[in-house]
């Protein structure tokens, strides 16, 4: 027995006494402090085994993270239970741009030297620096300071260079749309199986639960509809701004398989954006389009776009059509100056005004309801629904912080504008380009009014689309030839089917 052990450890290597080792660890560690640190030790192989997959299978390792940061806060997502959300974003990412490191020579690090990464650089180190704000007198704490500065600033580094490096070429471009697009489809599905099928289980618990204040409104004769996101905001917005993309990657599309899919994906989820309930969402499309006016520099686009959406507003704001269905009346309200969610919100932001006068840096990235005391100065800051991203940023970071983020906002949205509008020959490439700029927008401003411009999905999605912009110019090149071959492949297939049908009349 020993003897055949030894010839097996001498033909593999050190790897079975490796395993051999870890096997021992196992064991004491199941002995000694139980099943969670053995179950830990016995799936190091496994995630070893993963890691090897993801370094040979690189771009699948891409679209899981693509696919995993859509669901991740679905209700019923079936992932496992008790891992932080932002865990599995967050090491499938520093995994990609491990690899991208390793093979550096394949890697087009080059492509990352633009004034969005400088924007970036910016902001991120203004937020690494707040780890030292101790305006609330409460200590440092760099385990809740980090989870903050992860989710307003370095999630969004980590989407700018994991897009960059492998948003390649044309064909991993089309493939990421389509990939972005049955994943919005699936949302619009789900989002129409709960109004007209009903919730799930999960879902439903969490309805009746914490979103039972906002999602169940009008004495419970209006849902408010999620879909496979957090919450009928976060959703609504999203898929706003979703449709605005698509709407404008179709329109500008020459090759009609692309043409058709994009356009059906906007519509659809333009029409989504009513179960949400979000009123928002109608100002995120409405602000989408208008700068697609001036994105588009051409008056045969800009002209139905701005007859359409004024009919729209108008529509919306001095009749009363479509006042039966509840959606459209919640949707409605939006063009409201006395609704009440509104006038709360100013008053709570008037407030906060006269406490973040005394704190230019803010209350500090690591200061939450759970950890402050009933009786700080402050408890009021860390307590009260901030209700929208740009006011959760100035609660944590003050006048100074919020200030930075969006001259460092601006400048990257006026950067990827410049790319569009003077950088880009090829009008398909520019309605690309301007689709990523348009839902940026609209993404931004469903930040001023809620809270969801960091959450999942919208984050890796949008700031991954924005960095897609400044890649366009390097794979320009590429995309016109790719485009016309397959347009040739369209104009043969086109030829062909004339011939039949005139073969057919013979």
């Amino acid at each position: 027995m020993t003897s055949a052990f030894k010839t097996y450890a001498k033909d593999n290597g050190g790897r079975v006494s490796l395993l051999l080792l870890l096997f021992v660890v196992a064991i004491y560690e199941l002995i000694t402090a139980g099943f969670a640190p053995f179950a830990i030790i016995c799936a190091i192989p496994l995630l070893v085994l993963i890691v090897i997959a993801i370094f040979n299978y690189r771009m699948s390792a891409f679209w899981a993270l693509i696919v995993i940061n859509y669901i991740v806060i679905w209700h019923s997502a079936p992932l496992p239970q008790g891992i932080p959300t932002s865990l599995y974003n967050e090491a499938i990412e520093i995994v990609l741009l491990t690899i991208a490191i390793i093979d550096i020579k394949e890697a087009r690090f080059e492509r990352c030297a633009n004034i969005m990464l400088f924007s970036l650089i910016i902001w991120c180190g203004f937020c690494t620096l707040e780890v030292l704000n101790d305006t609330c007198g409460i200590g440092i704490n760099v385990g809740a300071w980090y989870t903050t500065a992860r989710s307003i600033a370095y999630q969004l580094m980590y989407a700018f260079l994991v897009f960059t490096l492998y948003i390649s070429n044309p064909k991993i471009l089309i493939k990421y749309l389509y990939v972005w697009g049955g994943l919005a489809l699936f949302a619009a599905f789900w989002v129409w199986k709960q109004k007209y099928i009903g919730f799930t289980d999960a879902e439903n618990i969490w309805l009746q639960g914490r979103g039972r204040s906002t999602h169940i409104l009008y004495g419970g004769t209006l849902i408010r509809y999620f879909s496979i996101f957090s919450d009928a905001a976060n959703f609504g917005i999203g898929i706003a701004s979703t449709a605005v993309a698509f709407i404008i990657f179709g329109i500008t599309s020459r090759i009609k398989k692309y043409k058709y899919f994009f356009l059906i994906t906007g519509a659809v989820c333009a029409w989504a954006v009513f179960p949400s309930g979000t009123r928002t969402a109608i100002a995120c499309l409405i602000a989408g389009f208008i700068i697609y006016i001036f994105l588009s520099k051409s008056f045969k686009i800009a002209i139905p776009i701005t007859i359409a959406f004024t009919l729209f507003i108008f529509i919306l704001a001095f009749t009363d059509i479509g006042n039966s269905n509840q959606s459209i009346r919640r949707m409605r309200s939006a063009f409201d100056r006395n609704d009440a969610s509104a006038n709360a919100r100013t008053i709570n932001q008037t407030a906060m005004k006269k406490y973040l006068a005394e704190a230019p840096w803010g209350i500090g990235m690591a200061v939450g309801y759970k950890n402050i005391p009933a009786n700080n100065k402050y408890t009021f800051m860390a307590t009260v629904p901030p209700d929208s991203e740009y006011v959760f940023i100035w609660i944590h970071t003050g006048i100074i912080g919020i200030t930075i983020f969006l001259i460092c906002t601006a400048i990257m949205i006026f950067g990827a504008c410049w790319i569009v509008l003077f950088r880009l020959k090829s009008p398909s490439l520019r309605g690309i380009g301007a689709g990523f700029c348009c839902a940026m927008v609209s993404q931004q401003l469903g930040g001023y009014g809620n809270q969801v411009l960091m959450q999942f999905p919208n984050c890796l999605v949008f700031y991954g689309g924005l960095t897609i912009v400044y890649v366009l110019p390097y794979i320009e090149n590429e995309w016109i030839e790719y485009e016309n071959k397959q347009l040739a492949i369209q104009e043969e297939k086109k030829r062909l089917k004339l011939e039949k049908k005139r073969a057919s009349r013979v």
